[in-house]
């Protein structure tokens, strides 16, 4: 939007007054005689700031100003009348007027107020741009059947008020799905808050959560607000909730049922109205099995569970991951973007991801500055995502459903032999194992059915 203005009114002489000023400010100005021809003029070029006269023929200005917020709900509108009175000001402003001046105009308070619409218009335009780039980077990407299924039940929960629970592997975007689900709400114009429960220490996270008094404890300096209060009317977004202390459990599910609290160190109660999700990468359930998740609070988070697949259950979706990860890191970067070949996209598809799509972005950002050509070939890839993709080692027998030499058959007995290997480093620990991979336990449990590995005496 560039800051030009636009006068409306009936009187050629407002016009050539107030346009000549103006002018003289260093503005551009466009005018317009009437309602309609403003509306023309708006959506031929939306203005920074319409001066508009309320007093015209049909449409008046009051009518104007109504078809404009229709359209254009975020122009900077400022009212203008010789005969005015306090019911047309109210209504002008209720209607969503910036502000109002009466005729006889004074040229210096136009001018003033004028300045002071431009840097609204400014702000409001910064702010549109932020909330996009917000939109854009919490946008998911993909078109594999298993992420559009995803976006069909996000669709559906966005708009309940009910809680829900966000499964996942680390890196595969939980928290994506929990911003789609406020953004589909009722309560997308409320704040949408987070908390990585995993990141802050036990001694901390109820202060987090609930805030304190003034001297609740050493160092409470001052009153604070915790998250539940400051997600008052929108949505407090409990990350990796399964690593919360059993004690501030019971209190959130308090929290829950009741939608009240207290503060640390307070006597007064706290009522607020918040939407909690909640999202873990752990089986909860086995959590609960163990002592260390509370079964009452699984079921009150539990209302609608959502699941987000593992990147390499997608993999139909690395294409589009990878543009839009280097169309982001080239402009994050200010370097130009990189073409991955067929081959470097049919490697990067083959491996098993078990980072997620955040190990993938990671990767694309590191390729698109180490790598000088403008194109990204598999030798370009690191090492641990090629390596045995051309391995061949005859002293496994082939996996069920491959054929005898092929790629897949290569590739599934380069990594039993390469899962054996930690698991004997690991003394057969499973938990251990997997640490070593760096993948998830339960995935390499399947892994090992598949591949036909079996710990020493079939445990």
């Amino acid at each position: 939007m560039s800051e030009n203005i636009l006068i409306v009114d009936d009187e050629p002489a407002i016009l050539s007054t107030l346009s000549g000023v103006l002018m003289d400010e260093g503005y551009a100005v466009v005018t317009a005689e009437n309602g309609a021809a403003a509306i023309r003029q708006v959506q031929s070029q939306p203005p920074a700031v319409v001066l508009l006269d309320i007093w015209m023929p049909e449409p008046d200005g009051i009518e104007t100003l109504k078809r404009l917020r229709i359209h254009y709900p975020d122009l900077v509108v400022i009212m203008m009348s010789g005969h005015g009175s306090i019911e047309t000001a109210v209504e002008a402003i209720k209607l969503g007027a910036y502000d109002y001046i009466e005729k006889p105009i004074s040229l210096q308070k136009v001018i003033l107020m004028v300045k002071h619409a431009l840097t609204e218009s400014r702000l409001q335009q910064e702010n549109r741009t932020l909330k996009r780039l917000v939109e854009k980077k919490n946008e998911m990407i993909g078109a594999s059947p298993a992420l559009i299924r995803l976006r069909e039940q996000i669709h559906m929960a966005g708009p309940s008020q009910s809680r829900v629970l966000i499964s996942g592997e680390n890196g595969t975007g939980k928290e994506l799905v929990a911003h789609a689900i406020h953004h589909n709400s009722p309560r997308r114009a409320q704040p949408f808050l987070e908390i990585n429960c995993a990141a802050i220490p036990e001694s901390l996270i109820e202060s987090e959560l609930f805030g304190h008094e003034r001297g609740a404890f050493t160092g409470a300096q001052h009153q604070k607000k915790g998250q539940f209060e400051l997600a008052d009317g929108g949505t407090l977004f409990l990350d990796e909730i399964g690593d919360m202390a059993l004690a501030t459990q019971s209190k959130v599910l308090r929290v829950l049922q009741e939608q009240e609290f207290y503060r640390v160190g307070g006597s007064d109660r706290v009522k607020v109205d918040v939407r909690v999700l909640a999202a873990s990468n752990k089986n909860l359930s086995e959590e609960i099995k163990k002592g260390t998740f509370r079964e009452d609070l699984y079921y009150r988070l539990n209302v609608i569970p959502l699941h987000v697949p593992p990147l390499r259950e997608r993999a139909e979706d690395i294409p589009l991951l990878l543009e839009h990860f280097t169309q982001e890191v080239s402009q994050e970067q200010g370097i130009k973007p990189k073409r991955f070949s067929p081959e470097a996209i049919a490697a990067l598809k083959r491996y098993q991801w078990p980072g997620n799509v955040r190990e993938l972005k990671n990767i694309v950002e590191r390729l698109m500055i180490m790598v000088p050509s403008s194109a990204i070939l598999p030798q370009d890839l690191p090492e641990f995502i090629t390596e045995g993709l051309s391995s061949e080692d005859s002293s496994f027998p082939p996996v069920e459903g491959a054929a005898p030499g092929s790629l897949k058959e290569a590739r599934n007995a380069f990594e039993k032999k390469y899962i054996l290997a930690k698991l004997q480093e690991n003394h057969w620990n499973v938990n251990q194992a997997a640490e070593a991979l760096q993948i998830e336990r339960t995935y390499l449990y399947r892994k090992m059915k598949f591949l036909g590995i079996e710990a020493p005496g079939g445990e």
